[in-house]
């Protein structure tokens, strides 16, 4: 599932105060870290489904052998949408989703943050999925 028109707030339980880049972690990419530098470097560029799948390639160290297959047999499992990413989970970063479901990250606390927050537009808030239980 992708979303359009969306922004997806910082979860609730988030202990951060302003955003954080994640970072590699013993010299390995974490999904985290992948997410972030794919978004980041690409706004608006890709959707959320590319995203996943270039990070499952990375992550997993995925050549470019017949691709089409791959990403056929990866999306077979439903696969948790950017809600629970931990971008907006545990970095403090709000990811908003055009009109045509291509994705860019806005940190937490910055205007253009707040601009999406602030009801003058028609796009659809929906918080980032908490980590704990209440």
């Amino acid at each position: 599932m992708s979303y359009i028109n969306t922004f997806i707030t910082v979860s609730e339980d988030a202990t951060v105060t302003s955003a954080i880049v994640p970072l590699p972690r013993n010299n390995k990419p974490t999904i985290a870290s992948i997410e972030y530098e794919l978004i980041s470097q690409h706004p608006y560029e890709y959707t959320e489904a590319d995203v996943q799948f270039k990070t499952y390639l990375l992550k997993n160290q995925i050549g470019e052998r017949d691709l089409q297959q791959v990403r056929e047999q990866f999306f077979e499992k439903p696969k948790a949408c950017f809600r629970a990413s931990p971008l907006v989970k545990q970095y403090g970063w709000g990811i908003h989703y055009d009109d045509e479901g291509k994705i860019a990250l806005y940190e937490i606390g910055s205007e253009a943050y707040e601009e999406f927050l602030d009801g003058s537009s028609t796009i659809t808030i929906l918080k980032g999925m908490r980590s704990k239980r209440k």
